[in-house]
């Protein structure tokens, strides 16, 4: 019956998606990346952008990383992006995209909810996704307190997901279950007077919608202090490519203060104020930036890592977020 309900009801209330128009397993896994951690709205946008400038995955594996960081800027989280390049390599080295459940969550950045949604919307494979959307909808629905960020409400909620899962319509399943828990089973405010499962639905005759599902709190927030210099000079500005092992890797940002006097760098003698405590928010991390300008005739000495660049040219960069912010800051 659940099935049944859910696929009536997709089939009326189904999301009208581009990538929903095509077969073509690279233009759904591009949007499958792009809508990690991403909003449809914002994630549209990047993916028609991308499909125009990269139609084909060979046109994305030529590119370069800085192209595709680039492209990718304003989304946050770019070790997608430099894993979807990488993949896009792996997939033109084989010599086409993989077909198999295996040989999908072989690419890089593919995890077992990516690989299901794929293969089962590019090729029809039967393997069901397991999402915040799906969590939700079916710890409410049959009424599943299992913590669902542990390795038994993982198992749990994988086996019964597999198990409604019509082999004849995966596809369709497993996209019906995204926009269900997307448009109708919502975190907050969910439809449940118009819900066409209300009747077999365990949280709603419990009174325990506002409870399901249950995650365990585990999450460590650090709070880390970041002081940049925006230094101008002749119309250039000094910027460095962040290293591998960090946040923004492969990301270019202005002269950090801390790290340039660790290295016998530039202080802030000379500079004036920008702005403070710039807040920018990531998942494990809290960060606060000062920023500070200073304005010069003659090229200070820097450590090697940097580059000065014309400041008409810093937007060819790709930049993380909060750089971006601190730069609108800049006065001109």
């Amino acid at each position: 019956m659940f099935t049944t309900t859910l696929l009536d009801w997709f089939s009326v209330n189904g999301r009208d998606l581009p990538w929903r128009h095509t077969r073509d397993p690279y233009a759904i896994w591009l949007s499958e990346i792009i809508l990690q951690q991403t909003r449809i709205q914002q994630g549209m946008n990047y993916w028609l952008r991308f499909m125009q400038r990269w139609p084909r995955v060979e046109d994305l594996a030529r590119a370069t990383e800085d192209e595709v960081l680039r492209e990718w800027q304003g989304l946050g989280y770019y070790s997608r992006a430099r894993n979807l390049h990488t993949a896009a390599q792996q997939i033109v080295a084989q010599g086409g995209f993989p077909t198999t459940l295996e040989g999908i969550k072989q690419l890089k950045g593919v995890g077992d909810y990516t690989a299901a949604a794929i293969g089962s919307i590019a090729f029809g494979l039967p393997a069901a996704v397991v999402d915040g959307n799906v969590y939700r909808v079916l710890a409410r629905h049959y009424g599943i307190d299992t913590p669902i960020n542990t390795t038994q409400g993982k198992k749990v909620f994988t086996e019964l997901a597999q198990s409604l899962l019509p082999t004849d319509q995966p596809a369709a399943f497993n996209q019906a279950m995204m926009d269900f828990g997307a448009i109708q089973c919502t975190p907050t405010s969910p439809k449940c007077i118009v819900c066409p499962l209300q009747e077999s639905c365990e949280a709603l005759r419990t009174g325990r919608i506002s409870e399901l599902p249950v995650k365990e709190r585990k999450l460590n927030i650090q709070t880390v202090r970041l002081t940049y210099l925006y230094i101008r000079c002749n119309g250039k500005t000094a910027i460095r490519r962040r290293p591998a092992g960090g946040i923004w890797q492969g990301l270019w940002e202005p002269y950090n203060v801390e790290l340039g006097m660790r290295n016998e760098g530039l202080g802030l003698e000379g500079s004036t104020m920008v702005c403070r405590n710039v807040k920018h928010v990531l998942t494990h991390r809290i960060l606060l930036a000062d920023f500070y300008l200073l304005e010069t005739d003659t090229f200070p000495t820097l450590p090697d890592e940097y580059i000065w660049v014309k400041e008409s040219d810093l937007d060819q960069y790709a930049l993380p977020r909060l750089i971006e912010i601190l730069l609108e800051q800049v006065p001109r």
